[in-house]
C-alpha cells in the first residue's frame, strides 16, 4: 500500500529539500502546496526550487498559473486531487511540499 506523505513547517526551513530527499529514497514525486509557487515567473520571491535543485523528481502544481490569474482554493484542491489519484494509481508514491497556514490564506474561496 501506497502512503503518501506530507512535509509542512514554517517558512525557510528546508521542507523542500526533504520532500525532494522523500521522493528519491522512496521513489515518489513532489506535489507542491505553497499557493505563491503556483504562479510562473515567481521564482525568486517564492524561493520555488530550480529543475536542478529537483534533481530529477517529478513536480506537481508549480507555474500552473499566470501572475495575472487569481488562484483558487476549489480549483487547487481539484486540480491536485487529480494529480495525486493519477500518481496513487500508477503506483507512485508522492511527497506533498506544503507552505504553511499563511501562505494558502492568500488564495480565493471561490
Amino acid at each position: 500500500m501506497i502512503t503518501p506523505i506530507a512535509v509542512v513547517g514554517p517558512t525557510a526551513t528546508g521542507k523542500s529539500d526533504l520532500a525532494v530527499a522523500l521522493a528519491e529514497r522512496f521513489g515518489g514525486e513532489v506535489v507542491n502546496a505553497d499557493a505563491m509557487q503556483l504562479y510562473r515567473g515567481m521564482d525568486i520571491g517564492t524561493a520555488k526550487m530550480t529543475l536542478e535543485e529537483r534533481r530529477g523528481v517529478p513536480h506537481h502544481m508549480l507555474d500552473v498559473l499566470d501572475v495575472t490569474e487569481t488562484a483558487s482554493v476549489a480549483a487547487y484542491q481539484r486540480e491536485t486531487r487529480a494529480v495525486i489519484e493519477r500518481l496513487l494509481a500508477s503506483g507512485r508514491r508522492r511527497s506533498s511540499s506544503a507552505a504553511p497556514a499563511s501562505t494558502c490564506r492568500r488564495c480565493s474561496t471561490t
